[in-house]
């Protein structure tokens, strides 16, 4: 049964008094992150009620956290990783050629061949590209999607990265991932589209005592309490999933992020990577994000200390990250030049001792024997719909239920020559697909919703209406953070705050 995509409160208060009045659930999924939205996505297109809860907004955590890009698994070709480098190639063709076609677009990506990396470093990068690229054709992308890899002149790399360092420049090598517009965009993609084939997608439900049968929640809005009956239930909640299985063992590691003006780096029209030192599968990117900015990152540390909500970058991982990316640049980045910062976590399986840049990317799922509460941990976010994929596979085994999502566009999603020929904003095609004709619609009655909302913004204000009336956004942050990603960067956010704070207020009225 397909029903509206659309999220709002109206749905949420509905969905709640069916489960609080004894709605028998098949799977309940606990975390509203890309895990936890891909198996609810999962589960509802093979026939079964699903109800997924989450104790704050959907891509709370872990998963509007990340580099931002769809990688085709090519650091794990260094770690002879075969199996998560083929996973990753496989799943970013699903997302750049079926499933999100509208988020998940190319990237070029430049990498120097200076003093930084030594000839037979260079050798060495060049092969596992070059086998990285073996992976993109054994999956399926066509080279007029992700063209081949290839060296290039310094000319050519300073002109698609001009802040580059000229001297001791020998060329660099070119290749071409996965850019994702914007990841909390697609986790909400994702729940939108499992709500459209009647999942039940309930934010600010924080989960207690997890059950057989049953678990009990808290609405953190109304503040009561209430119990949803289920056959199963998933533990989704990444780094937190011990809160709800004490038997798994993760060893977190932190990314953190800094973000600077494009301008800063004369506007690069690509994404630019230098290897850390002493490290052969370890690279800080610098990557144009399309808004005027570029997300520098990523150190991948181990975190032993308490897990935050909202973790921070330290000095030292700012520093780490802009001396790094200098190494190849004409001008070395100052803390100066920083507008942004953000970090999280990754739900890591515990292994070695050493880097957690070394750990698995693989993905594992531990049975409760007591409860059958099933968790899920590792993996990334490129592989959630193969993640997804597993868990249900374990919880219909022996019916007749086969998975659906690798054939399965998101809402938005449609066929790349149908995108581009979307009349609408191109911003909105960009970040809504399909969708943006809609989304443009809503400003019928007040065309100042088609303005940015604050000067040198390019938000519309569309964009924060469509959030509340369809995407689940229940209060200023929702939209700041989550929808429109102001929260990024700090002065955007507050040049934008008023009119998010206006734009409540009128819809509560």
């Amino acid at each position: 049964m397909i029903r509206s995509a659309s999220l709002n409160q109206e749905r949420r208060r509905e969905d709640i008094e069916r489960l609080a009045d004894g709605e028998v659930v098949d799977v309940v999924v606990v975390g509203g992150g890309i895990t936890g939205a891909g198996i609810a996505l999962d589960a509802a297109t093979r026939g079964l009620r699903v109800a997924l809860l989450e104790r704050r907004d959907l891509a709370n955590g872990t998963s509007r956290w990340s580099s931002k890009l769809a990688h085709g698994g090519l650091r794990y070709l260094r770690q002879l990783e075969i199996g998560v480098a083929w996973e990753s190639a496989r799943e970013r063709h699903l997302l750049m050629s079926t499933t999100a076609t509208h988020l998940v677009r190319p990237l070029a990506f430049v990498a120097p061949l200076n003093d930084a990396i030594p000839p037979m470093h260079g050798v060495l990068t060049e092969m596992g590209i070059r086998v990285g690229d073996l992976m993109r054709i054994a999956s399926g992308t066509r080279g007029d999607l992700l063209p081949p890899p290839r060296r290039i002149s310094s000319q050519e790399a300073i002109r698609r990265v001009p802040s580059l360092r000229a001297d001791g420049l020998r060329g660099a090598i070119l290749f071409w991932d996965g850019q994702i517009e914007d990841d909390a965009r697609l986790v909400v993609a994702i729940a939108r589209t499992a709500a459209a084939h009647g999942a039940r997608i309930l934010t600010y439900c924080d989960v207690g005592a997890v059950h057989g049968d049953r678990v009990a929640v808290r609405d953190a809005l109304s503040g009561e309490s209430f119990e949803v009956r289920c056959r199963r239930v998933v533990n989704a909640t990444g780094v937190w999933a011990g809160q709800f299985a004490e038997s798994v063992r993760l060893t977190p590691s932190k990314g953190s992020h800094v973000i600077v003006d494009s301008r800063t780096m004369n506007d690069p029209q690509a994404a630019l990577v230098v290897p850390v030192a002493g490290e052969s599968a370890r690279w800080v990117g610098a990557t144009p994000s399309g808004d005027g900015r570029v997300i520098i990152g990523v150190t991948d540390i181990g975190h032993a200390g308490p897990i935050d909500d909202d973790p921070t970058v330290t000095d030292a991982e700012e520093r780490f990250l802009l001396t790094t990316a200098s190494k190849a640049l004409a001008r070395p980045l100052e803390s100066s030049d920083v507008i942004g910062r953000f970090a999280g976590y990754r739900p890591l399986l515990a292994g070695r001792e050493g880097s957690t840049a070394d750990l698995s990317r693989r993905h594992a799922i531990v049975e409760d024997p007591a409860t059958r509460a099933l968790t899920i941990v590792g993996g990334k976010l490129t592989t959630y719909r193969k993640m997804a994929q597993d868990v249900v596979d374990l919880i219909v085994a022996g019916q007749r239920r086969p998975a659906r999502t690798a054939s399965l566009p998101l809402v938005g999603a449609a066929p790349r020559a149908v995108l581009h020929s979307v009349n609408a904003i191109p911003r909105l095609v960009r970040r809504y697909g399909m969708e943006a004709p809609s989304v443009e619609a809503l400003a019928a009655s007040d065309p100042r919703l088609l303005d940015p909302i604050a000067d040198g913004l390019q938000v519309l204000g569309v964009e924060l209406l469509f959030g509340v009336r369809h995407e689940g956004a229940l209060s200023v942050d929702d939209l700041l953070d989550r929808r429109v990603r102001l929260g990024l960067v700090p002065r955007d956010r507050r040049a934008a705050q008023d009119r998010v704070d206006a734009l409540m207020r009128g819809l509560a009225a």
